[in-house]
């Protein structure tokens, strides 16, 4: 059987939708590259349940999920189908691994999950659906919900953890320029392709408590648990590759990895 790959993206501001930048054309160029899966299975912060939900939706909505931005980012749809049958197969294989899992056919798809696809799959040709991210989870829970997940990508699917490599919204600065970066984001992400390029898993999932300045880079945690679940669903054998999206607003590192 062939695997897909395994990503994670960092999808920013939502204005990331009108502005993509270094990162944006990243994406565009990988989703040239990649064939067309069966379906896009996005796990996202900005969808927060107590355990996890599955969307379930043949017809998702396009989620404006966010305030106080251009009325041109409240007029972008994104209309990629669902896909319910693979929907169900994810809360089959969560159930399995002992994961609380249940079908919601009300979600649609948050900023999380359009934005970012915007560029990777432009055309919404794609079938795409979203898996919730529970509240609770620490380094290895989220962790383990990539591996429970993991079968889908021998079944078609690519799995996208969505989120942001460094997540500190006190320290964003709209006006800042291009090279004003703060050292802790660039310390941060370097330990975190150090640990990706050395398959150090276990060393990945401590990394609240052993990265450098992680508690600033991320004073809560919900937007890096995205990228330790794509590298459960890709596993320790998996070859993590560093897409440069650079750093915006002086915080916000917009790198994503391609696990394969």
């Amino acid at each position: 059987m062939t695997r897909w790959p395994t990503l994670f993206i960092s999808h920013g501001a939502p204005t990331f939708a009108l502005e993509p930048g270094r990162a944006g054309a990243a994406l565009s160029a990988l989703g040239q590259k990649l064939q067309r899966p069966a379906a896009v299975l996005v796990v996202s912060p900005h969808w927060s349940t107590r355990h996890p939900r599955v969307a379930s939706s043949a017809a998702p909505k396009t989620l404006h999920d966010f305030g106080g931005f251009s009325p041109a980012l409240y007029q972008l749809n994104y209309p990629a189908p669902g896909h319910p049958l693979l929907a169900a197969r994810a809360v089959e294989l969560l159930r399995a691994a002992a994961w609380s899992a249940e079908p919601d056919d009300r979600w649609g798809l948050d900023h999380g999950a359009w934005v970012p696809l915007l560029h990777l799959y432009p055309q919404a040709n794609v079938p795409v659906f979203q898996v919730s991210l529970p509240v609770w989870l620490d380094g290895a829970r989220a962790y383990a919900l990539g591996q429970a997940l993991a079968p889908l990508a021998l079944e078609g699917v690519l799995i996208v953890g969505s989120g942001s490599l460094t997540h500190n919204l006190y320290d964003v600065r709209f006006d800042a320029p291009a090279a004003e970066v703060q050292a802790y984001a660039v310390e941060f992400t370097a330990w975190i392709e150090q640990t990706l390029r050395q398959r150090d898993h276990a060393r990945l999932q401590q990394v609240m408590t052993l990265a450098p300045h992680a508690e600033r880079a991320h004073p809560s945690a919900e937007h890096l648990w995205p990228l330790l679940l794509a590298a459960g669903a890709a596993g320790v054998q998996a070859a993590a590759t560093r897409i440069d999206g650079g750093i915006t607003h002086g915080v916000l590192s917009m790198d994503a990895y391609r696990f394969d």
